[in-house]
């Protein structure tokens, strides 16, 4: 048999490299502008290079305090990865017995994907604003003092919060089914007849397998919480996130500051995702390791 390759192959591997360059061209254009010298613009070609709107954006952009938004869009993240990663693993283990009203429940969690995010985000922020108007309305009539101050229960960890985990929760929970799946109960069968409780079970046999698909579960949660705009647009409260200040800036500023910005995100991103997929990848020879010495 002839190892030479067809002309079809050549046909579908350069229309291969224009998908990619299509999908990361953008980025790799937003990076490239962001290291151009002080007279730079928006477009090519480049006036010199330099780290000069890197240094702009340590200064900070104006009335905007970027950093400050940077500091909360990163604590909304972690506090996003463990609830996905908490609750997502709870209810895939739930899953694995059926329980009534398990279909509805799993239907209900994924219907969530389905409907434009705008939607799931005004009817949030509708939600709040809904509660506040009770909560005033009930502090007018009982005259609750302590409630003067009141101004609306929307925020960052509140209604903020809900809208992000509405998008992450149904990824892990589908992630969760495919871990459970393929999981061999053998396993616990056999901690079980050596004596361990359920939870040792859990803490002992069935979490250090399945240690690298939580993680997975909680570089989605993160990173899906990092790049996330139109679920919290209305739902966030009078603070903003990272990606919503970069939204807010592309119709004001014009200069290449706001590609620095992005670049800074997804540098972010990217710093995440290679951590995650290496602890991963530790916690999988950690995992064979364990097995091959049970054996």
């Amino acid at each position: 048999m002839s190892d030479r390759r067809t002309a079809g192959f050549y046909w579908l591997a350069a229309l291969f490299a224009l998908f990619v360059l299509f999908l990361y061209g953008p980025m790799i254009t937003i990076f490239v502008l962001s290291f151009q010298g002080p007279q730079g613009g928006l477009t090519f070609p480049m006036n010199g290079v330099s780290l000069h709107w890197f240094s702009h954006l340590w200064e900070g952009l104006g009335v905007v305090d970027i950093w400050a938004a940077f500091r909360r869009s990163l604590k909304l993240g972690s506090i996003v990865m463990v609830l996905t990663v908490v609750l997502s693993l709870l209810a895939g283990l739930a899953y694995r017995k059926r329980f009534p009203g398990s279909n509805l429940l799993f239907y209900v969690v994924v219907a969530s994907l389905i409907v434009p995010s705008i939607v799931v985000s005004l009817g949030i922020g509708l939600e709040f604003r809904l509660v506040d108007d009770a909560i005033k309305s009930l502090s007018d009539t009982f005259g609750w003092s302590f409630l003067d101050g009141y101004t609306t229960a929307m925020g960052l960890y509140t209604s903020g919060l809900g809208a992000q985990l509405t998008w992450t929760l149904p990824f892990g929970l589908l992630i969760c089914f495919a871990i459970f799946n393929r999981f061999d109960r053998r396993y616990e069968e056999a901690a079980r007849d050596l004596g361990a409780t359920p939870w040792q079970s859990f803490a002992h046999v069935v979490l250090p397998i399945i240690a690298p698909s939580v993680v997975g579960i909680g570089l989605f949660g993160f990173t899906l919480s990092w790049d996330e705009v139109a679920r919290s647009s209305q739902a966030i409260g009078d603070v903003n996130t990272l990606p919503l200040e970069l939204t807010g800036l592309t119709t004001t500023v014009t200069n290449p500051e706001i590609y620095a910005l992005g670049t800074l995100t997804t540098g972010v991103s990217f710093i995440v995702i290679f951590t995650a997929l290496g602890l991963m990848q530790m916690l999988r020879r950690r995992t064979a390791r364990a097995l091959r010495a049970a054996a």
